[in-house]
This record gives C-alpha cells, structure tokens and sequence, in this order.
C-alpha cells in the first residue's frame, strides 16, 4: 500500500514551540539587557502568553516568573536555566482551565 506525497508548495513540518523555546523566541525580538531581574523580563516583553505544552495551553509569563524561585538573571541562559523547571512541572502536573482550554480551541 503505498501514500501520496506531500503536495509540492509544502515547506515541511510547521515547528511548535512551548516553554523556554518560546521565551527564547521572544527575547530575540526584546530591548533587554543583563543581568535583570524577573520584573524588568516581563515589562521588556509585555507580559505575554506562553505555551507550556504542544496543544497550545499557556501561561502568563509573569504567573510562571513568580513560580521560578530565582529573581534576578546574570544573562539569557541563566533565564532560561531558571524557568525550565517552572514549565516542566506545569506540562507534566497542570490541568487546563476552562480558559486555556477554550483559548487553545480558537484558531489565531
């Protein structure tokens, strides 16, 4: 049995990115500097929703910044070092809202 090929104008699979990808993502577009503290984070990137996992369930990124238990970052990577652990605990132990649940439904 055999499959049809992909269609010819396909770039090849959409990537989805969740957690610490996605802040990384956002802070490539920031005017931030280092070391800063979680507060100054959040204004640089206005607060925005992150995904925690692949099915587009998300998160305040001032919600999992108070969830870190470090305050001030020395740079980039000691950022993302801090929340990795934050995202885990909520991909693998949080049950979705009635929010981001509907949220995750709605085509963006």
């Amino acid at each position: 049995m055999g499959m049809r090929p992909p269609p010819s104008n396909d770039d090849g699979p959409d990537v989805i990115e969740f957690g610490i990808a996605e802040v990384a993502a956002e802070l490539d577009d920031a005017d931030l500097s280092f070391p800063a503290t979680g507060d100054e984070v959040v204004r640089a990137l206005s607060n925005p929703r992150i995904d925690y996992n692949a099915k587009g369930h998300a998160v305040a990124l001032s919600e999992a910044m108070s969830d870190t238990e470090q305050h001030r970052f020395e740079d980039e990577q000691d950022l993302l070092n801090a929340l990795h652990p934050t995202f885990e605990r909520y991909r693998t132990s949080r049950t979705p809202g009635v929010i981001e649940r509907f949220r995750a439904a709605l085509p963006l």
